[in-house]
């Protein structure tokens, strides 16, 4: 059998693009381990000095002004796909993926970022490229960015997404409903006794998972640790920092002197295992981050959203049961109080986050995928 050829995009802009594609490569390499898959950034094809620029302003925006880019994404969230604006975006760096694609010649193409999907998508349309294209959307909402007639097969996150995407007239037999890919270590059961003697924590003690993303932009993320640090009723804490090193030292002085424990970490790729052994997770509302947290039937209490798809993200949690929003430190006392003293409450989430997703949303996404490839093969052969 020809030995399968897989190219896949992500982008650096937030770490939930570049996950849910180590997740499909994964899968992928399950199911075919003899696959040869390259697995490039968009932003290199932008240039380095270019790349990095939008990069940082990004960052910048969603740390210090999150309500100008909320701004952003609602007011471009219903551009038409044939608009100005998406024509010259479908135009970036059209020559040298095509020049890429045609050196590889692979027999699928998956993106997770929506730019490259829709350059990608239209040279579909216009017969430039004859390799199939799959989006990943790595939300549980879509942007008018995401959409694109040459798309071959969505994958999605669940029928709120396939029934936005449906509004768009693209096609229900082109959508599939699989859950947002999350890597194969968040499926399998743990042995939660063995990760909490290795992490050091306390068997006996409800623990509280804090994460604010790859760039550290939870707000208050000090403040959340000094409340659970010094809770009249005992619970211990993990926090994990990822890069923001300012935070990681300024808790040691909440360590040292809080009254219940804490553990402190900076980038982490255990996540499954911190998971495994939380009862909750205080978090933004990424959308691999939410989808690794229901996956493991954790759930989410999530303090000021950022506007736009992490907010809408968000909005999804809270409507299904299986978490909480808190829009003001106020509003965070409060459900921190309340779960700490009400822990009864934490049980009926996790039970709706069980319920949330199909479950092995990236052997499923693989699989329809892998399908998709078989039958145009099929069809070059009858052909």
């Amino acid at each position: 059998m020809k030995q399968l050829k897989v190219l896949v995009f992500s982008a650096t802009f937030g770490n939930g693009h570049l996950r849910a594609a180590e997740a499909v490569i994964e899968g992928i390499r399950i199911k075919e381990p003899s696959a040869k898959i390259i697995h490039l950034d968009f932003g290199d094809f932008l240039g380095i000095r270019f790349n990095a620029i939008i990069k940082n302003v990004y960052i910048e925006m969603i740390k210090h002004i999150p309500k100008l880019w909320g701004k952003l994404y609602y007011k471009t969230a219903k551009v038409q796909p044939q608009s100005i604006s998406q024509r010259f975006l479908n135009k970036l760096g059209r020559k040298d993926f095509l020049k890429y694609i045609h050196e590889f010649k692979p027999d699928l193409i998956v993106c997770t970022y929506p730019t490259v999907s829709s350059i990608l998508a239209q040279l579909r349309l216009e017969h430039l490229l004859q390799v199939p294209v799959i989006t990943v959307i790595t939300d549980y909402t879509v942007h008018s960015h995401w959409v694109h007639q040459g798309v071959d097969s969505y994958v999605v996150a669940c029928t709120e997404v396939k029934e936005s995407l449906m509004s768009w007239e693209i096609k229900a037999q082109r959508i599939q409903v699989t859950g947002i890919p999350v890597s194969p270590k968040f499926e399998g059961e743990m042995d939660r006794g063995q990760i909490i003697t290795k992490l050091g924590l306390k068997s006996d003690l409800p623990t509280f998972l804090v994460m604010g993303g790859s760039y550290g932009v939870l707000k208050s993320a000090k403040r959340i640790c000094e409340k659970l640090a010094n809770s009249l009723v005992p619970v211990q804490t993990i926090i994990v920092c990822g890069k923001n090193k300012k935070l990681y030292l300024s808790l040691e002085a909440v360590i040292a002197h809080g009254r219940n424990p804490m553990i402190r970490l900076e980038f982490v790729d255990n996540v499954e295992e911190l998971m495994s052994v939380s009862d909750l997770i205080i978090t933004k509302a990424g959308g691999l981050t939410v989808s690794e947290a229901l996956t493991k039937h954790l759930p989410l209490l999530i303090y000021k959203p950022i506007p736009g798809q992490e907010e809408e993200n968000a909005y999804f949690v809270q409507r299904i049961g299986a978490g909480c929003i808190a829009s003001s430190e106020e509003e965070l006392e409060q459900l921190l109080n309340r779960f700490l003293r009400h822990p009864e409450d934490i049980e009926k989430m996790q039970i709706k986050a069980a319920l949330a997703l199909p479950g092995h949303s990236t052997e499923r996404a693989v699989e329809d995928m892998l399908e998709l490839v078989m039958h145009l093969r099929m069809e070059q052969k009858i052909g």
